[in-house]
């Protein structure tokens, strides 16, 4: 490969949340490994890096406006044309300073205090917290559909059944699905934009994981398979394609000039930085080439992950995601209780993962979400620990 994506990385002296915080009562000591967070633990690409060298070396960090660097918009709607044959017009993009707080914007603006908000779990966990404890909102949950082989499905008669009720306004829609690692297939996506049009809910599609999938896997953006884009919001961000995320840079892309107004209007002003700035145009005009290769390191490291599981902890089920670089894990089968499969692995292997119920209360009891984006010696130093914590089920 041209880029090294097992050189370590040392982030204990860089302000990574995953060394910095303390996580599920865990001390974060010299000895963990955490696998909890969805960024990677890879330098981002040397493209990106030297963008961001000029940037510091202008030595100026006055405001900035998103707008008046015509490059920015630009940029994104290259990415999306090039990659996905999806266009939009420059203006439809909308800057935010992270996914979850677009998320917040849509839902304050579009639905009312005591309103229900459709989810889909599991799904990412802070998508409850985020309706919940800052839009003060209810979730609503259309479960997803597991086969007896983990592979899930959406639920539309109970979809159908969730949006006709006026209480339930708006639906987070996850695209590619974290944590199951589902990537929708343009029928299924295509159910999903008639229902919720059809009985007038907003549908919030956050596609922050697309750029990451699996060799053969498509991708189809919700632009291009919703028939009407009145009540449609696509969230998006180089945050997790090129691990950017402490940059803070999302990008929300309304094509609805009606629907945009007013999320602009309530949204008020956020600018990204110099550094969001150059560090997007960069990556979305000059980071290609590398993101093909990560996603050829990451195969790797989930078919590794699934080879050893198949040895050494058969009983622990999971599937080949088709998109992002979570794997769900499903240790159910050792019948033991969350807090003792949560002590085994946390305290006995000092690997921090996250447990299932965060990102599903009703039926994550079991699981455990691994997020994969590291060398593959500490990929397989993590498997060696925690394997050794069961060898009562071997």
């Amino acid at each position: 490969m041209k880029y090294n994506f097992d050189e370590p990385v040392d982030l204990k002296n860089i302000y990574s949340v995953k060394y910095t915080s303390l996580w599920h009562g865990e001390s974060a000591g010299d000895d963990v490994i955490p696998l909890f967070v969805a960024d990677m633990d890879f330098k981002t690409a040397p493209e990106i890096l030297q963008a961001l060298h000029r940037t510091v070396d202008f030595g100026l960090f006055g405001y900035t406006a998103a707008a008046a660097v015509p490059d920015y918009a630009q940029a994104v709607c290259g990415w999306w044309k090039t990659r996905y044959h999806c266009s939009f017009a420059p203006e439809a993009v909308v800057y935010s300073n992270g996914t979850v707080t677009a998320l917040n914007n849509a839902v304050c603006t579009f639905t009312n205090v005591g309103d229900s908000i459709i989810l889909q779990r599991p799904v990412y966990g802070h998508f409850t917290a985020a309706i919940e404890n800052d839009c003060h909102r209810r979730v609503v949950s259309n479960h997803l559909l597991r086969s007896p082989d983990g592979f899930y499905t959406i639920d539309f008669d109970d979809l159908e059944r969730k949006c006709a009720d006026p209480q339930n306004r708006a639906m987070v829609f996850c695209s590619p699905a974290n944590p199951v690692g589902r990537v929708w297939t343009r029928e299924e996506i295509a159910s999903v934009c008639e229902i919720t049009r059809r009985h007038n809910v907003l549908l919030i599609s956050d596609e922050v994981h697309c750029d990451i999938r699996r060799k053969g896997i498509e991708h189809h953006p919700i632009l291009n398979v919703a028939q009407d884009l009145s009540n449609i919001i696509l969230l998006t961000a180089v945050n997790k394609t090129f691990n950017l995320a402490g940059l803070q840079c999302a990008n929300a892309i309304i094509p609805d000039p009606f629907l945009r107004a007013r999320f602009v209007q309530a949204f008020g002003e956020h600018e990204p930085t110099q550094f969001a700035i150059s560090a997007l145009i960069a990556a979305y005009r000059e980071g290609g080439d590398w993101l093909d290769q990560l996603n050829d390191y990451l195969d790797g490291n989930i078919d590794f992950v699934l080879d050893f599981l198949k040895k050494h902890l058969p009983w622990v089920k999971t599937r080949r995601p088709e998109g992002t670089y979570c794997m769900w894990l499903d240790f159910s089968a050792c019948g033991l209780s969350d807090a003792e499969i949560h002590r085994r692995i946390y305290r006995g292997a000092k690997v921090i993962l996250q447990d299932g119920t965060v990102h599903d209360p009703d039926q994550g009891s079991g699981f455990q979400r691994i997020c994969v984006p590291c060398p593959r010696a500490v990929l397989r130093q993590s498997m060696e620990r925690i394997a050794a914590q069961f060898t009562d089920f071997s």
